[in-house]
């Protein structure tokens, strides 16, 4: 087998949260270019163009509409991919919701819908892929999406920058837990993406500057450059990587 056959994720399949737009929908693309069919789920309102991108990739794909601020669709997401597409492989926890208000301001409504959806969710989630590729005795690959406040405080976002703290070592601990049973858990931490949650910062043009400023890069990243490492991480090319978050961030941590 060669270098790049590592890389192809044929004959296996995937459940991508928060599939609909943004990195979840760059993400499942790119699943899908790789070899994979796609199971999405999420609230968004586009999931039939991420369904179009991943068809015209020549992979099949399928959708649940649920509600990730409970674990309770957690069991049905399952239920259904693998009523679908019979196994699972991979498993990708995208979805994430942020809130901004001064820390001394903050409410305990805003505190809990964040935690909810992008740290008690995004464990069962892992805890239920778990259980599936331990039944299935194949092993599997878990990606959480952390982010740059996994590694740094951040302001005006309390609850996200705990909840993204969590998601990173959260990671960790399931590695040192399910690697014996050929599990990988890693994360990928975006740095500042063109998505729907920066919206806010891009339409602030002094604190679009001054983020723009420290990024070496010196633009904002898109979800084009969240796939390669997805694909990566899903793939056998990195089966000996667990518990470990990469940064894709344009060089933001470097400064």
């Amino acid at each position: 087998m060669g270098i790049l056959d590592l890389f192809r994720l044929d004959g296996k399949t995937a459940i991508v949260t928060g599939c609909g737009r943004g990195l979840g929908q760059g993400i499942s693309a790119a699943l899908a270019e790789a070899g994979a069919d796609v199971f999405g789920t999420g609230q968004a309102d586009h999931a039939d163009m991420t369904g179009e991108l991943v068809k015209k990739a020549g992979k099949k794909f399928a959708y649940l509409s649920a509600n990730l601020v409970s674990q309770e669709p957690v069991p049905r997401i399952f239920e259904n991919a693998i009523r679908t597409f019979g196994s699972l492989d991979i498993v990708v926890n995208n979805a994430g919701i942020i809130r901004r208000n001064d820390t001394i301001d903050f409410t305990e409504a805003d505190w809990d819908e964040v935690i909810n959806v992008n740290l008690k969710t995004l464990f069962f989630m892992c805890q239920a892929a778990a259980r599936q590729f331990i039944k299935q005795g194949t092993g599997g690959k878990i990606i959480n999406i952390a982010s740059m406040l996994s590694f740094q405080g951040g302001i005006r976002v309390p609850s996200y920058t705990a909840s993204k703290g969590g998601v990173r070592t959260l990671t960790m601990l399931m590695a040192n837990e399910w690697a014996k049973h050929g599990i990988n858990a890693n994360a990928i931490a975006p740095g500042y993406m063109a998505t729907d949650n920066t919206e806010a910062l891009r339409a602030d043009k002094d604190r679009s500057a001054a983020i723009l400023d420290r990024i070496p890069a010196g633009r904002w990243g898109t979800p084009l450059d969240i796939a390669g490492a997805a694909v990566f991480l899903a793939s056998p090319a990195a089966d000996y990587i667990n518990g470990y978050t990469i940064a894709v961030d344009g060089g933001w941590l470097a400064r």
